[in-house]
């Protein structure tokens, strides 16, 4: 395999498994450890780490390269971002999506009422990763498609800890429900308010989780 093919493949490989938290805060990534893993020389694999931390998604360090630990600004801004984008992306969404992207949409929802039968963190972050690509997938925009998923795939790494609360799975589920009925109708209007509602709901339950004794940084996510 060409170099860039192998730099390509470790990079997206990576950032899967940062986007489903494998990778924890300040956990160290090192080259030479990445290389071995893939079985490959150790300039591909600097390579995809260094796309990786020039995307924000680690940090360099002495030693290699980390997870960088997120600070409440720091969530607090990439919630902002994100509810300025989402729901706009997603109305335009819901004008598009076809039947099987529906379809598509209605096995992830069934995908996500299991896990929250089972208590499943780990599956309803999977359902929930599996609905929002359905319906970025219908958004003709790619540059747009790029900045949503970079800012959600730097707020993935922390997470998954507050999924293990029952209260985020339900708001995690409902919001699922309640977007995938608007979708259903192509209803663009109430896709993007119930976009906003969920992640209104979603940053709250985030920082009651991260933070449960304090009132300043419940507000908002």
């Amino acid at each position: 395999m060409a170099p860039s093919s192998l730099r390509a493949q470790i990079y997206t490989d990576l950032r899967k498994r940062l986007q489903r938290a494998e990778f924890g805060p300040g956990f160290r990534l090192v080259d030479t450890e990445i290389a071995a893993e893939y079985r490959t020389s150790r300039m591909p694999a600097r390579e995809a780490l260094m796309a990786l931390m020039s995307q924000g998604f680690l940090s360099q360090t002495s030693r290699g390269f980390m997870v960088p630990e997120l600070t409440a600004d720091d969530v607090r801004e990439i919630f902002a971002v994100r509810k300025l984008l989402e729901p706009e992306a997603a109305g335009v969404a819901a004008l598009k999506l076809d039947q099987a992207g529906l379809a598509a949409l209605r096995v992830a929802r069934d995908m996500a009422r299991s896990a929250g039968e089972a208590d499943d963190a780990e599956g309803l972050m999977e359902a929930n990763i599996a609905f929002r690509g359905t319906w970025l997938a219908a958004v003709d925009n790619r540059r747009l498609v790029e900045i949503i998923e970079s800012f959600r795939d730097h707020i993935q790494t922390v997470r998954i800890s507050t999924l293990l609360r029952p209260d985020a799975r339900k708001v995690v589920l409902d919001g699922i429900e309640a977007l995938a009925a608007a979708f259903v109708e192509h209803h663009a209007d109430a896709v993007r308010a119930r976009m906003r509602a969920f992640m209104d709901a979603a940053e709250k339950e985030y920082f009651d989780a991260v933070n449960p004794v304090s009132d300043d940084v419940g507000q908002g996510w």
